[in-house]
């Protein structure tokens, strides 16, 4: 491993090129490793928009970080002196993206390959968990939020989405009768689009909820809202869950598991 103080600008640039193409516009000492990026300065642009709503200091505290990308948050979270930063991401070319730019940046962060599906492998619960822009590439969605709730999530949860239809928040009865038909024709009910083939030349781009699916299913997995600084991002709490027919369906076991624990790493090539 290269001292950190080997990477010269020109090193990091020519290493940043050797590992693109990537999603997050990174500052690596100046060096932008997307400087070409369709959104601009992406997901620092982002960021500024809620990162006040996050402990300005994290010592003390534990971060997991799911589709950790190029290590946007996970760098962010490490800086805000977190204790312990883990970041896991399904596709190897994301891993060796955020453990070069770790590296350049002498933060000590462990990386690991993990599917959103398998989170109760580690074992552990995190004071923070991070699951931004994850959601909508997952076949099953609402699947991997109960899977964070009920194996990893410790306190706060920070959630991002693309959405998709109306940002308006019908107000939900309890229950309604089967003859009811006409609230599903709200643009403020909880929608959740389906993609069958590809969004934006993304064939990983499953999902597209409105405003009040997100909500919805944040809460369903029980998980409530505290902040929504931005119509796509929601910082939440975990809570208690009192419906005991609420909860993952499968898998709901860890490592232990005799039968192997988890999905097979194929079930979420996609996510």
């Amino acid at each position: 491993m290269s001292r950190e103080t080997d990477w010269t600008p020109e090193r990091i640039a020519a290493r940043a090129a050797e590992l693109g193409p990537w999603f997050h516009n990174l500052d690596l000492r100046g060096v932008r490793t997307a400087p070409d990026h369709f959104l601009g300065d992406y997901p620092a642009m982002k960021f500024r928009n809620f990162a006040g709503v996050l402990p300005a200091d994290l010592t003390g505290r534990t971060v997991l970080d799911i589709g950790c990308n190029g290590g946007f948050y996970s760098l962010e979270m490490k800086r805000r002196g977190a204790d312990r930063v883990l970041g896991v991401d399904f596709d190897d070319d994301y891993l060796a993206q955020a453990r070069f730019a770790a590296e350049v940046e002498g933060l000590d962060i462990e990386f690991r390959k993990l599917s959103v599906y398998d989170v109760a492998r580690l074992g552990e619960r995190f004071d923070l968990v991070i699951f931004m822009g994850v959601l909508y590439h997952l076949r099953h969605p609402l699947l991997a939020l109960d899977l964070i709730y009920e194996h990893v999530a410790g306190d706060l949860l920070l959630f991002q989405s693309l959405q998709r239809g109306s940002e308006r928040i019908a107000p939900v009865s309890p229950n309604y009768p089967f003859s009811e038909t006409a609230v599903f024709d709200d643009p403020g009910w909880p929608k959740l689009h389906f993609i069958e083939h590809a969004y934006s030349d993304d064939f990983t781009n499953w999902w597209a909820p409105n405003r009040a699916a997100s909500a919805a299913m944040l809460r369903s997995a029980g998980f409530t809202i505290e902040a929504e600084p931005e119509p796509e991002v929601f910082l939440c709490r975990r809570a208690d869950r009192n419906q005991r027919f609420y909860g993952a369906v499968y898998p709901a076991r860890g490592v232990d598991d005799a039968e192997g624990g988890g999905v097979a790493p194929w079930d979420d090539s996609r996510a």
